[in-house]
């Protein structure tokens, strides 16, 4: 899932607290001959509130099973995104499918300015400051990988100097 990001660090979930956020449940219906067999779908979102954060999918019969197969499926892809003064380190772009999800660092106090599901995200992640935007389809499942896509882009300033070869302080004066 996470093999066209550079740089991700994968988590292990041993020893964390973690908190999970519902991002949404939907229901869905196939008719047979015997009648309608209702079947449920949970996307929750899962973190520690210090830059580790994990999504998962659940389906199952009832609801209460696919939230809880959700969280399992969350804990399992677990990655630590780099976070500066509980803001984000540079403004990012993010897509999956028809959502595009924008994220630009604020200044202490802005708060979380976000929809639901970007919202769910940078809760889960630790981000207290951030001005987001979400365009194009308003889909949660897609809207929750689109605001993962941005934030596994993003690189501090440490990780950039080492690229590059140069001390942390060329990566600012230049």
């Amino acid at each position: 899932m996470f093999q066209k990001y550079k740089n991700v660090e994968r988590v292990k979930p041993s020893g964390l607290e973690l908190q999970d956020h519902l991002v949404g449940v939907n229901r869905v219906t196939k008719v047979t001959k015997g009648g309608r067999t209702f079947g449920f779908s949970a996307i929750v979102v899962v973190g520690d509130g210090n830059g580790v954060v994990g999504h998962g999918l659940g389906k199952s019969k009832d609801v209460a099973s696919a939230i809880a197969k959700a969280i399992e499926d969350a804990k399992k892809n677990l990655v630590r995104i780099p976070i500066i003064n509980h803001t984000l380190p540079h403004e990012q772009k993010g897509k999956f499918g028809g959502a595009r999800v924008y994220l630009q660092p604020a200044s202490h106090g802005t708060g979380v300015i976000a929809g639901g599901a970007v919202r769910a995200v940078l809760e889960s992640v630790g981000v207290h400051d951030v001005l987001s935007k979400s365009q194009g389809s308003s889909n949660a499942h897609n809207v929750v990988k689109a605001t993962f896509d941005a934030l596994l882009q993003l690189r501090s300033a440490e990780v950039i100097a080492k690229q590059r070869g140069i001390s942390l302080s060329k990566v600012f004066n230049g």
